[in-house]
């Protein structure tokens, strides 16, 4: 579909049609980049930056990515600790 790209205040832009932003999944806010050449717009992320960080500590867990590196400095007496 071609459209073309007009002058909004002191910025420039498009008239998106209603289907191709229900196609595209696109409702209020998108975040916006420049790929290969091409303007790229996708739905909005939901802005929480530890997003995907239980996942990965899983994985680093199961990899036994998460072992002391100083062992000898672990905390033994922590059990005895009240809270």
């Amino acid at each position: 579909m071609r459209t073309a790209i007009r002058k909004i205040g002191n910025s420039q832009g498009i008239l998106i049609p209603k289907p191709l932003l229900a196609e595209a999944g696109l409702q209020t806010d998108v975040d916006m980049a420049v790929e290969n050449g091409a303007l790229v717009l996708r739905p909005a992320r939901d802005n929480k930056p530890r997003a995907g960080w239980a996942v990965a500590a899983q994985a680093l867990a199961e990899a036994n990515g998460d072992a002391p590196i100083w062992p000898e400095f672990t905390n033994t007496e922590d059990a005895k600790l009240k809270w």
